[in-house]
């Protein structure tokens, strides 16, 4: 290839850690550079760099997609117990995610990636079933108290203006456990909007789902700023593009994808969305088949793969093992990345070539040549079975052709 695509705006590059930062290299190497002038802003987010920084590289990046505008991730650690001893850390750094979220005051959506030959467990899910998860407060920012033995346990807030809500929540008899988690209008309002904005960029109907029926005040007032934000500003737009918003309970919800065809969005809160997620790409298929984007009501754009670091097939790795990773979802974060790009900056040719990638990706799982975890789950005859650098290799004699 002569002439590369030319890059108007760099994108944000978040490098991270084990198996998928050395797939992220083999991505660059065989599917990016040799075709695009690639330009990117790079922040390595591997965890001994977060160690070495303080986290302040995971903040910086945060700062860094604001300005630009776009960012692609790599997946990385968050640390543990044992993480913090094979890394020798400073201190139990959060989640990267969690921070940049909370920088970027957005919404994560996570999409299912189709492909013949991997059918998904729901007989009846036609299409993908995108889910929308608030990726603010409750249990991620929750404060917790171990109650060593018998007194009372109270919820308080100290206004600015010197009044005092308090509730009693357990007059403990013997020992316990206490948790307080919070939400903001604010947060919940961006929540809102990232969603309605969302579901009228993909023309498709959008469910939200809480359980109100129960937490009458924390999950109702979801319910509530979720109407009010759709009656003022969005009733019509969605009248015009053909979809429907509708609320219903969190179980009902549940019960009504399983029978649903799928072709819908999906909001839930934080931990909701957490597990649901899970839940549809697995039912779809494989967590890595599964794309993720961070959408900010200002509309600022963070694309990952929704999966970890493969951390048993990296010490394979380490060890001079082959292994046999499946990379797609972060050849799609690539793709998202880019295709943002080249839809903001007026280049067709950058989201030409994103399309074209993965149609690639696509047509060569389709063909027969897939990764192990893949191939395991396929309907598809006579697979070949492929490490991790030769599904990049094929991919891109794919693209060439």
């Amino acid at each position: 290839m002569g002439n590369k695509i030319v890059m108007k705006t760099p994108l944000v590059e978040m490098d991270g850690d084990e198996m998928t930062r050395i797939l992220w290299s083999m991505i660059k190497e065989e599917l990016l550079v040799p075709f695009i002038d690639l330009k990117t802003e790079y922040y390595d987010l591997g965890l001994k760099h977060r160690n070495e920084t303080n986290d302040q590289v995971t903040i910086d990046s945060a700062e860094a997609t604001k300005k630009y505008g776009v960012a692609v991730k790599c997946a990385t650690i968050t640390p543990n117990a044992a993480r913090m001893k094979e890394y020798d850390l400073k201190e139990m750094w959060k989640s990267p995610n969690g921070t940049i979220r909370a920088a970027l005051d957005g919404t994560v959506f996570r999409t299912p990636i189709v492909v013949k030959g991997i059918e998904p467990c729901v007989r009846n899910w036609e299409k993908p079933i995108t889910l929308a998860r608030h990726a603010y407060g409750d249990v991620y920012k929750n404060v917790e108290i171990k109650v060593p033995g018998a007194g009372k346990g109270y919820l308080v807030f100290e206004g600015e203006d010197g009044t005092v809500q308090k509730e009693l929540i357990q007059d403990f008899k013997g020992a316990g456990i206490l948790q307080g988690i919070h939400n903001t209008d604010k947060s919940i309002t961006s929540f809102a909007r990232s969603c309605f904005n969302y579901a009228l960029d993909l023309k498709q109907d959008l469910w939200f789902a809480t359980k109100d029926t129960i937490s009458k005040k924390y999950d109702h007032n979801f319910k509530d700023i979720f109407q009010e934000i759709f009656d003022a500003e969005y009733k019509t737009k969605f009248e015009e593009a053909g979809i429907t918003y509708f609320y219903t309970l969190i179980d009902d919800a549940v019960a009504r994808v399983m029978k649903a065809k799928g072709g819908f969005i999906w909001a839930c809160k934080n931990y909701d969305g957490d597990v649901m997620s899970d839940m549809v790409s697995s039912a779809f298929g494989s967590l890595a088949m599964m794309t993720s984007v961070l959408v900010s009501p200002a509309g600022v754009y963070e694309y990952e793969a929704a999966h970890g670091t493969v951390q048993r097939h990296y010490y394979k790795h380490l060890a001079g093992e082959e292994t046999s990773t499946n990379s797609v979802a972060t050849i799609f974060a690539w793709t998202g990345a880019l295709r943002k790009r080249g839809e903001l900056d007026g280049t067709p040719e950058l989201c030409d070539f994103a399309d074209r990638l993965e149609k690639a990706t696509i047509a060569t799982i389709e063909s027969g040549r897939m990764t192990k975890d893949l191939a395991l789950i396929t309907s598809l005859k006579d697979v070949k079975v492929l490490n991790s650098q030769d599904f990049i290799k094929e991919i891109r004699k794919t693209l060439e052709a």
